[in-house]
């Protein structure tokens, strides 16, 4: 039975971790109920992933338990070859080590991937246009968006380099035929990119299953929504990291209870 060491932002630290991967084990385990909370969850078949802050090792679910059963201390830590740190009874989905190490290893900064196989995402990534400019949620985040074509379930590590050149700059990536996948600096910035782009897509698809001609904003006024989007998100970053994810985890409590802190 583990001991306590010492008290850190999501109580009681375990004696077996360091404050700072306890603290980034409970925000990983929040963020996978939340994804299954709002039911993004596909079974086993996605996967969040975060950096230990700084180490070169990551934090991905245990490819088994569902998101709903997840807790900070299950999570299996890995280093950059996939490899297990420590002890754990599960395995990694491979293939989501292959499209996550393409973010992390390319990058100090990106921290955070979240991919997900929703049927809205499903949707836009089959879509040729992908995501439409039909209104202000996707305008919004637009700037942002990069797109990649489908190579098949990524288990060849070459495509990490594909991966990593088509998302650029952006903060979320349209994995054609496949799903959607965000970045972020922290956990909570990479909910919230996720968030809004399923957002996006639902709209695009209630939209389009009505069978109407749709009425687009002027070309003007789409370049010029995209472009103070790009501002806005640029202040977000901080945003997400206190209010807005704090009041995340408040209805996490309220719904689904205190449980993943363990």
């Amino acid at each position: 039975m583990s001991t306590t060491s010492s008290l850190g932002r999501h109580g009681p630290v375990p004696s077996e971790f360091s404050a700072v991967e306890w603290e980034a084990r409970c925000d990983l385990a929040a963020c996978y109920r939340l994804v299954d909370h709002y039911g993004w969850s596909d079974l086993f078949g996605t996967h969040i992933s975060l950096r230990v802050p700084g180490t070169e090792h990551f934090l991905l679910n245990p490819y088994g338990m569902l998101f709903g059963e997840i807790t900070a201390s299950s999570l299996i830590k890995v280093d950059q070859d996939g490899n297990t740190v420590g002890e754990s009874d599960y395995p990694i989905n491979p293939a989501g080590f292959t499209i996550h190490s393409a973010v992390h290893l390319s990058s100090d900064v990106m921290n955070a991937v979240l991919h997900t196989h929703t049927p809205a995402g499903n949707a836009v990534a089959c879509m040729k246009d992908g995501l439409l400019p039909s209104n202000q949620k996707a305008l919004l985040i637009l700037g942002l968006v990069a797109y990649h074509d489908y190579e098949s379930v990524a288990l060849d590590h070459s495509e990490r380099a594909r991966i990593v050149s088509d998302l650029g700059d952006g903060r979320i990536l349209v994995l054609r035929n496949h799903g959607l996948l965000s970045v972020g600096e922290t956990i909570a910035e990479a909910f919230f990119w996720m968030y809004r782009m399923e957002t996006a897509c639902q709209y695009q698809v209630d939209i389009l299953s009505c069978g109407q001609e749709l009425q687009f904003p002027s070309k003007e006024t789409q370049d010029y929504t995209i472009e103070v989007g790009k501002k806005i998100n640029r202040k977000r970053r901080a945003e997400m990291e206190t209010r807005q994810w704090a009041a995340m985890l408040r209805q996490l409590e309220r719904d689904v209870g205190t449980d993943w802190r363990n």
